[in-house]
């Protein structure tokens, strides 16, 4: 579940990272810390498209999975963000949860960058594969990761993972977007590609 719908989001991949810190069009990206709990919700609340966790949740999340997230900021204050946790059953996996970024900031690319700095940081460790759910109607975030597989010259593979079914609310499907293998540092994309692929 990323991203927000067409009028909310026209930001496209373009990573960049400097020791656990980057530049972007919205100043500094880096690791999310605890008091950015507050801000993250905000965002997602503001966005009006975006599933709203509670504020405890984001507090959580700053603080347990900060390492597989990232945050936008400008003069100080956070512009964006994106969570995200390492599968248990698959630790080569990076699942991205949310993708948001402040009204401010949309049609400068900071999703992009997000989703870049967070994969230039993760495939070191080991990360191959990034994973996200979309709803069929979010074009945007569908246009988001397609063109991180793309720029990233990895492979993107869709398929149904929650119908709409499965939801005791009123929610559409979400469709499983998978994108790689990246390459680690030094290995050029087809041998990454031609690895053997782990199994989910």
């Amino acid at each position: 579940m990323t991203g927000d719908k067409p009028s909310h989001n026209g930001d496209g991949p373009n990573g960049g990272r400097n020791a656990g810190s980057g530049s972007s069009a919205s100043g500094e990206i880096g690791i999310p810390v605890v008091a950015d709990g507050p801000a993250l919700y905000r965002i997602t609340r503001d966005s009006r498209v975006l599933d709203v966790n509670s504020s405890y949740a984001y507090l959580l999340w700053c603080r347990d999975f900060a390492h597989t997230s990232a945050v936008a900021r400008e003069d100080g204050d956070v512009v964006g963000f994106v969570t995200g946790y390492l599968r248990p059953d698959a630790p080569d996996v990076l699942m991205i949860w949310q993708v948001a970024v402040d009204a401010s900031q949309r049609g400068r690319g900071v999703a992009g960058k997000l989703l870049g700095h967070l994969l230039d940081r993760l495939v070191p460790d080991g990360v191959r594969y990034l994973e996200t759910t979309i709803t069929a109607d979010n074009t945007a975030s569908i246009k988001l990761f397609s063109a991180l597989a793309r720029d990233r010259g990895t492979e993107l593979a869709r398929s149904e993972l929650f119908g709409a079914e499965l939801f005791p609310d009123a929610h559409l499907g979400e469709d499983l977007y998978r994108i790689g293998p990246f390459a680690a540092p030094g290995v050029v994309a087809g041998e990454a590609a031609a690895a053997p692929r782990p199994a989910d």
